[in-house]
């Protein structure tokens, strides 16, 4: 009797062996390129909640617009967090990449920015403004200024807008074309800037407080989840897009962010 009882144990031990190695091999890896503000930060957040459904979030940080694609496209991501739909297209296009947007977590106002002064009518004629060389964001910055009359952009110009379709400059404002990471940096230079809701924020700037203009919540660029074409159904990224477009991540965002980051679900 004796010896059946530790034959019962060890049969019985080997089968909890044998399920924890299938645990195991169910587990999963997720890794998702990033900027810092307010991606990554939003990506820590909701670690644990995907830890719980068997997948490991592996966060990496990235501090430019052009890396984090790049490396998606290469398979060294499994997905990434950081951009808006017309820059995904105009990028997808320049490089011939085949990547998508798979669901939309929050809008990053864009927003104009001074050191030396406290509202955009006090800018003079001839100031220089600094906005993002890149095409998508440059017209974004253009269609603002436009917006709120500080400029006035051909009819045709669309969301790739380029300082050559400035049709009426009356204060004579010099733009300079700059990276769009660089931009908070460049504030003690220039008179004004028109800076991603992302650097704003993580040079320390309160959108809603420090900007003379701001977008708006009814901005159509979006942040989104981008994957590579066709990748957008795996339970992974579908449990990463529950996880970010939940509850809790929407009241993060509103008790964070002071208006600098909207939820856009």
């Amino acid at each position: 009797m004796r010896k059946t009882s530790i034959v019962s144990l060890l049969i019985a031990l080997a089968l909890v062996a044998s399920l924890a190695s299938g645990c195991a091999k169910k587990s999963q890896t997720l890794k998702v390129g990033a900027t810092p503000v307010p991606h990554a930060e939003l990506l820590n957040l909701v670690k644990d909640d995907l830890a719980a459904k068997g997948i490991t979030l592996e966060v990496v940080e990235f501090t430019d617009y052009v890396t984090p694609n790049i490396a998606l496209a290469e398979k060294q991501l499994d997905a990434n967090f950081f951009q808006h739909v017309p820059y995904l297209e105009s990028f997808c296009a320049d490089r011939k990449l085949e990547l998508e947007a798979v669901a939309k977590i929050h809008v990053e106002p864009l927003g104009l920015y001074s050191k030396k002064y406290k509202a955009a009518s006090e800018l003079p004629d001839g100031a220089t403004i600094a906005l993002p060389n890149d095409p998508t964001n440059e017209g974004r910055a253009l269609i603002l200024l436009a917006a709120k009359g500080l400029i006035t952009l051909a009819p045709d110009a669309g969301l790739k807008a380029g300082p050559a379709q400035v049709t009426a400059n009356p204060h004579g404002y010099v733009f300079k074309e700059l990276e769009a990471a660089q931009l908070p940096r460049t504030l003690e230079d220039v008179d004004a800037a028109v800076i991603n809701g992302n650097y704003a924020l993580a040079s320390g700037l309160n959108p809603v407080r420090d900007a003379l203009l701001l977008e708006d919540g009814n901005s159509p660029y979006a942040n989104v989840i981008v994957v590579r074409k066709g990748e957008g159904d795996s339970p992974a990224i579908k449990a990463l897009v529950a996880a970010l477009q939940s509850q809790k991540v929407k009241d993060y965002i509103l008790a964070t962010y002071n208006g600098g980051v909207v939820p856009a679900f």
